[in-house]
């Protein structure tokens, strides 16, 4: 079998990220105590466990490493409507980079960080396809379980990036990085599709099936490594990775090399119909494909197998018709297209993927459904509270009405001097609930509670604005390059949310208000209901009421008609009970819903189950507040008979004003203790609710302090990895080496840095250009009798010493070899051509008769000698 070569995909990288605390924490202020919230955390906390495995360590390519990736891929997708995953609500930052890009010089890649539950799904879904390219290379396609498994990964691959190039741009609300941009995911979808029939063709060969099968199969693999091929080509904004990592070659080479597995078995089938020259013809075409694959593309691809086949195959054929059959060979352009056989499709992106899937959060409902039951909820609420509120109003207006009639009182008043039973009765439940001890604490408990709300809600507002702030000031300071949603932006609905709390709490202060005003007009009343029996009975005018009406029929029916009065009210009290009971669980009503429709029609579910549940209590309720409002009318018609009958003396009217004051004091003083109970019980209810909300602002906060510091990052690197300028501007005349005549410029040979062994002595090189005009030989000074031989006529004046460099600026007298003055300058450490001369050198000494700055000459020896103040070994240096 041939060897060939398969592209396999690198996996992305993601930042750690701690899904279990946000997590836990919308658990705790969405569901109630208990059994079920705290298998909701134990779930998230496996949930952070299953991200920390899938992605935070290097995968081996094997299935089960696989299996975990698509684990926790399908929890992704379980818990996507069950958490309300965004910017303002549950903020989760998932950081990746960029699989095809390799950072820097300066280090740091390309890597993208979003708030977005489907941008942590394209990323996962991508190393899913990834690990199954990596997984299906590894396969041995010697046997057919390895081609199969192949096969299998390839086709997943193909699918998975197909799904990413249907959803990524609906997933992310920004452009994605360019690993998972659509054209990417798009040319890797058919790349590995390609491959999965390239496969397919292998284990046909291998199979020996037909030649036509084989045939069709190589084809429709050399059609798409062919429109891979142009993918990649003409996209421009495709990754390096597909130029410079060997993809682009290898799609070629693949192209090339199927087209002639094409042609090749569907010569046989011609040889097999006798169309020797369309075998012949067809194996040229097959013999040139592979000589393109062997002269571009054989550092990737070794055809050399195909093409020793296809060599043979065709002289076979050339040999048999030219002595045998002379059949005329067409040209390839003649040749009838072959056909095209495809048995491999991208395998489907569905959920669960995984074989071993089991929902952690199976028991918590969508999102959707929660939605539905909140606001359901509240609907209930509002009908429950509109009854209620019905029947305590018309209990009140009932209290009312007999305190201004001064009922029972009237009718209990027989002496003229006693206290009404009736009386007594509410003095005693005033004493028995604290009086305005009771009330008092409630009213200086109220401006606490409400100042607590108050500084909370402050708070969690000034914690947007600070950040909000510096969200500003960067956006000012780095402007088009700062790519992530305002502060002011994202924050609107919760500072919506924030203004509706306000509101409600402006509500509040003006109930209390008139709570306040109530309690002030009431006050002495209430005071005089805390008396013991004696100061009470002290305190109300004496009267002398008819005697003899107690047991007349008018004051019989009006007793009649208060205790069916009483009884109304209390029937009201089993009413609210009843009401209050009512229990339905409306989440599989709602489940079922969305399970036949995929969407739920919340209002019409809603109305329906509440007139089902609550129908007949309404009606029930009515009847009753209609029966009062009879009895009310009855007892008003029956009083004013019964006063019509009374004496009428200024005393008895005093005494009747004073018995309808303590009467109505009593009914305020019941309802300022249930309205204030009821203050109390918001504001505390209200600080829980302030609680969340402050801790919703500050884990966004915190969600955007993280993004912001990731994208300060990114940036830093970004400008780093800057160039300064564009164009670097030329360097300037002076600074460039000098050139004399015209020449090359002269580059000081660098001085050695360590011992090396000597090495065998260069080649003569030609004279340096001449500096002035040749001298003739007599014009010559006489050689020195120091041994250094004097220099020949048509010698140019060396500008330096011996092993100089002759074009090099030298001082303003001649310098060369035995020219009275000559220096010979030790060679610095590192060579600099400008520093000899003899305004620089050191102080030497010299014997008496020799010329100023004449070194000693040591006796001619066979080696030169050592270059004077210089450590290592001299220079070898060209003989002039």
């Amino acid at each position: 079998m041939m060897a060939t070569t398969f592209v396999s995909v690198p996996v992305k990288k993601s930042s750690e990220v701690d899904m279990a605390k946000p997590l836990s924490k919308f658990i705790q202020a969405t569901y109630p105590s208990g059994d079920t919230q705290a298998e909701y955390i134990r779930a998230a906390e496996e949930l952070n466990s299953l991200r920390k495995n899938a992605l935070g360590r290097p995968l081996d390519k094997h299935d089960s490493s696989l299996e975990i990736l698509l684990r926790y891929y399908d929890q992704l997708c379980s818990i996507e409507p069950k958490f309300p995953f965004s910017e303002n609500q549950l903020c989760l930052t998932f950081t990746w980079k960029d699989a095809f890009d390799k950072g820097s010089l300066f280090g740091g890649s390309v890597k993208l960080a979003l708030a977005s539950l489907g941008y942590e799904k394209s990323c996962v879904l991508f190393n899913v396809g990834a690990l199954a390219s990596q997984i299906a290379a590894e396969q041995n396609l010697e046997n057919d379980e390895g081609l199969k498994a192949a096969a299998k990964y390839y086709q997943l691959a193909s699918g998975v990036f197909q799904h990413i190039k249907d959803t990524v741009l609906s997933a992310l609300n920004r452009e994605p990085t360019m690993d998972i941009s659509p054209d990417t995911v798009g040319t890797l979808s058919l790349i590995m599709l390609a491959q999965a029939q390239e496969v397919f063709f292998l284990k046909a060969a291998a199979d020996k099936m037909k030649d036509a099968i084989i045939a069709k199969l190589a084809n429709q693999a050399a059609d798409y490594y062919g429109d891979a091929f142009k993918q990649c080509q003409y996209k421009e904004n495709l990754p390096k990775y597909f130029y410079f990592q060997e993809v682009l070659p290898v799609l070629a080479a693949k192209h090339c090399m199927m087209q002639a597995n094409a042609e090749y078995h569907q010569s046989i089938l011609a040889k097999q119909q006798k169309k020797f020259g369309e075998e012949i013809g067809r194996l040229q075409h097959a013999s040139d494909s592979v000589k393109t694959v062997a002269s571009r593309y054989d550092e990737y691809i070794n055809v050399k197998d195909l093409s020793d086949k296809i060599t043979r195959a065709l002289t076979a054929a050339k040999k048999d018709n030219d002595f045998i059959y002379h059949d005329r060979v067409p040209d390839v352009k003649d040749l009838e297209p072959v056909g095209k056989a495809t048995l491999v499709k991208s395998t489907p992106v569905s959920h669960p993927m995984s074989q071993k899937y089991t929902d952690l959060f199976a028991k918590m409902v969508p999102l959707a459904v929660q939605q539905s039951l909140s606001i359901y909820n509240q609907r209930r609420a509002d009908l429950v509270n509109r009854l209620i509120g019905q029947m305590r109003e018309s209990t009140n207006l009932a209290n009312g009405v007999l305190a201004s009639l001064n009922l029972p009182a009237a009718i209990e008043d027989v002496s003229g001097d006693s206290i009404p039973q009736s009386i007594l009765e509410k003095s005693k439940v005033v004493a028995q609930q604290g009086g305005l001890q009771t009330v008092d604490q409630f009213m200086r408990d109220l401006p606490e509670l409400l100042q607590r709300n108050r500084e909370i809600l402050d708070e969690a507002l000034n914690i947007l604005d600070q950040e909000e702030v510096s969200d500003n000031e960067l956006k000012a300071k780095f402007k088009e390059r700062w790519k992530r949603t305002l502060s002011s932006e994202l924050y609107k609905p919760l500072r919506a949310e924030g203004a509706n709390f306000r509101t409600t709490l402006d509500r509040a202060v003006q109930a209390d208000k008139v709570v306040r005003e109530r309690y002030a007009t009431h006050r002495e009343v209430i005071a005089l209901l805390c008396k013991p029996e004696a100061e009470l009975n002290a305190a109300i005018p004496s009267g002398n009421p008819t005697k003899s009406l107690q047991g007349s029929e008018v004051v019989m029916l009006l007793k009649t008609l208060l205790a069916s009065l009483n009884e109304v009210k209390k029937e009201r009290e089993t009413f609210e009970n009843d009401i209050k009971s009512v229990q339905f669980d409306m989440s599989s009503r709602f489940l079922a819903a969305l399970a036949q429709d995929g969407a739920i029609s919340e209002e019409a579910i809603s109305v329906t189950e509440l007139d089902r549940l609550y129908g007949d209590h309404t009606e029930s309720v009515q009847q009753n507040l209609k029966k009062q409002e009879e009895l009310l009318a009855k007892i008003q018609a029956a009083h004013e008979e019964f006063s019509k009958s009374t004496q009428s003396n200024t005393d008895a009217n005093q005494r009747e004003e004073m018995l309808k004051k303590l009467a109505a004091g009593h009914d305020q003083f019941v309802e300022l203790v249930a309205n204030l109970k009821e203050g109390t019980k918001f504001y505390n209810g209200f600080t829980e609710i302030l609680l969340k909300f402050q801790t919703k602002c500050s884990d966004i906060v915190f969600a955007r302090k993280t993004e912001r510091d990731e994208l300060l990052k990114d940036l830093q690197q970004s400008i780093a990895r800057e160039p300064s300028a564009p164009n670097i501007p030329a360097a300037p005349a002076y600074q460039t080496a000098a050139f004399v005549g015209g020449t090359t410029p002269a580059v000081p040979t660098p001085a050695p840095r360590s011992v090396f062994q000597p090495k065998p002595q260069p080649p003569a090189r030609p004279p340096p250009p001449s500096v002035g005009a040749t001298l003739p030989a007599a014009a010559l000074p006489a050689a020195p009798a120091t041994g250094v031989p004097a220099p020949s006529a048509s010698m140019p004046a060396s500008v330096g010493g011996v092993g100089m460099l002759s074009q090099a600026q030298g001082p303003p007298y001649p310098s060369y070899q035995g020219y009275p003055g000559f220096y010979a300058m030790p060679m610095p450490m590192a060579y600099n051509q400008y520093a000899y001369g003899q305004y620089n050198m050191p102080y030497m000494y010299h014997p008496p008769g020799q010329p100023p700055f004449q070194t000693a000459q040591p006796p001619q020896q066979p080696q030169q000698p050592q270059q004077p103040g210089y450590p290592y070994p001299q220079q070898q240096f060209y003989q002039q």
